[in-house]
């Protein structure tokens, strides 16, 4: 039985925790082991985004601390991961710590983002979902551009039952969010929100799914100013779902 230790970044702990109640629903359901490091605190992506790299060097260690004895980290947001994987690295390189390197080196690949390990570690693209609406796919720029998932959470989507996949314009832009590149760049930020809403709208989906939290509150803030009825989940969330299947 393969096993793996969950970690949930705490804006989904603390804004989404159905994201990560979905993420153990699926990997219960495929048969994998949990367990929860209850001592795990936050990443520092934000900290690293705005600037502070030197003061994130304590949650750096402490992340390598908590999972330093799990065989596979999982997680269900591809900008945390990448913040792990391709930060922590270099964040190490600067730091000159021969000890914080080699930890680093040793416990950084085994994190792994959700559809990567259901995809790529376990072989695994049907995990039972059935969820009978119209669903359009945004692929977050961490996931896509960092991450290299490519296509991983479309093979999931597509093995759904009842699932309706629609194409939607443009769908690898960004929709603007960046975390604090939102509050920095404002002006910016909500052009390229509407942009991706104008896609979403032009797809004519019921649902738009991506494998961020965070991309996905941005898109849904757009969405909900505009009055309409489209709604965003994570795709865990739809994995989870066994809606209108058969017993």
């Amino acid at each position: 039985m393969p096993r793996a230790s969950l970690f949930v970044p705490c804006y989904i702990d603390t804004l989404f925790p159905e994201a990560g109640i979905a993420m153990v629903t699926v990997l219960e359901r495929v048969g994998v082991e949990l367990d929860f490091p209850s001592a795990q605190t936050c990443c520092g992506q934000m900290h690293i985004n705005t600037g502070y790299s030197d003061d994130v060097a304590h949650l750096v260690r402490h992340f390598l601390t908590v999972f330093e004895s799990s065989e596979t980290v999982v997680a269900p947001s591809a900008s945390c991961v990448a913040t792990v994987r391709h930060m922590y690295p270099e964040m190490a390189r600067w730091s000159g710590d021969a000890g914080l390197i080699d930890a680093v080196a040793a416990v950084t690949p085994r994190v792994r983002e959700f559809s990567e390990y259901l995809v790529d570690d376990l072989g695994i693209t049907d995990v039972g979902a059935s969820f009978p609406h119209s669903v359009v796919y945004h692929p977050a720029c961490h996931a896509s551009r960092l991450l290299g998932v490519g296509d991983r959470p479309l093979a999931l989507l597509r093995n759904v039952a009842g699932i309706r996949l629609k194409d939607m314009p443009r769908a690898d832009s960004c929709c603007g969010f960046g975390g604090t590149f939102a509050v920095k760049n404002a002006e910016i930020s909500t052009a390229m929100l509407a942009d991706k809403v104008a896609d979403v709208l032009h797809a004519n989906a019921e649902v738009v799914v991506a494998a961020d939290n965070s991309c996905l509150m941005h898109i849904a803030g757009g969405l909900q100013r505009q009055r309409t009825a489209i709604r965003t989940l994570h795709l865990a969330e739809v994995l989870a779902s066994q809606e209108g299947a058969r017993a």
